[in-house]
């Protein structure tokens, strides 16, 4: 699981085009850099202890901290400064290529650059209608960021995201797809074959500034 789990972080940084993640005693770090997520650190080997050592060290509002471990295991790690995030699951799959075909009126496209992988589905009049991407790591890839356009929902338009992503990471070497999802998108990846490894908890640094409280 460890591996996979070292797959997901590896291939969710080349998804959004994030620093390569440095290694530290707990696990991994990465510098994301965005406003809403400064740094993100994902305990991959950290006891209680070590784990509250991290925590109390940080001083970086927008820190967050993912670790492969119920939300009731990690919450007293924390102070009420930090807010935790919407629970998910770190999942798994064997890929295997599919044939797959977007509903009549609208188109799938594929798109590469280096180690990324999108995939765009149009409706007829060009609109866009569901899309996701894959960050090759390897032997894996990290499935991210699938969404379906609320006035395209219900049409099956996820289940060929997934297809055409899958069939393109095939082709590029990767025998094993991994993702972290949302509570409703587990029930979805379930359908496909998908196995849950492990929960997948965050929580982000949130301290309240002078004027704010």
């Amino acid at each position: 699981m460890w591996e996979l789990a070292r797959s997901w972080v590896d291939g969710w940084t080349v998804s959004r085009r994030a620093p390569k993640p440095v290694d530290e005693p707990w696990g991994l770090s990465i510098q994301v850099g965005l406003p809403t997520q400064v740094v993100r650190h994902v305990l991959l080997d950290a006891d209680p202890e070590t784990a509250r050592g991290l925590i109390g060290a940080i001083t970086e509002p927008a820190t967050w901290i993912k670790a492969f471990l119920e939300p009731d295991v990690m919450e007293p790690w924390f102070s009420p400064e930090w807010e935790p995030t919407d629970p998910g699951f770190l999942m798994a799959v064997d890929l295997r290529p599919s044939v797959v075909r977007a509903p009549d009126g609208y188109t799938a496209t594929a798109e590469t650059a280096g180690d990324l992988i999108s995939v765009r589905i149009r409706a007829a009049d060009g609109e866009l209608a569901a899309r996701g991407q894959i960050g090759l790591a390897g032997a894996a890839c990290v499935f991210d960021q699938i969404v379906t356009e609320e006035a395209h929902q219900r049409l099956g338009l996820g289940t060929v995201v997934m297809g055409a992503l899958a069939n393109a990471a095939v082709e590029n070497g990767a025998a094993t797809g991994i993702l972290g999802a949302t509570v409703p998108g587990r029930a979805l990846y379930e359908t496909l074959d998908w196995k849950v490894l492990a929960p997948l908890t965050g929580f982000i640094y949130k301290p309240v500034t002078p004027g704010e409280a």
